[in-house]
């Protein structure tokens, strides 16, 4: 049983399904959205403290600058790395797409 606002026992609300839920695919994934350099920055940005907390630890009798260094080459790879990754991604995507397109439409 649910309490609406004024206090009152109802029954369950309906489910509802909400627009704002992600499109997912037949299998049950998530379809990747394009690639984007900016979408790529944010994550370098949130993985950046990461990877230098990651050098901090692992090579202690490093200067700071050196260390500031390190995880700056670390973060320059893994940016275009990580674009790279969502192109191809979201290129197998459309390339599975399309096939389940050709093949549904072969059946019919």
């Amino acid at each position: 049983m649910w309490v609406d606002d004024e206090g009152n026992e109802i029954d369950a609300p309906p489910e509802t399904t909400s627009d704002k839920s992600p499109t997912r695919t037949r299998s049950g994934g998530r379809n990747p959205q394009p690639p984007s350099w900016q979408r790529t920055f944010k994550r370098g940005a949130i993985f950046a403290p990461i990877m230098f907390a990651t050098v901090l630890l692992l090579s202690p009798g490093l200067p700071l600058t050196q260390k500031v260094a390190n995880t700056l080459l670390i973060v320059g790879i893994f940016v275009p790395f990580s674009y790279y990754l969502d192109r191809l991604f979201y290129r197998s995507a459309q390339r599975r797409a399309a096939r389940q397109q050709s093949d549904g439409r072969r059946g019919s």
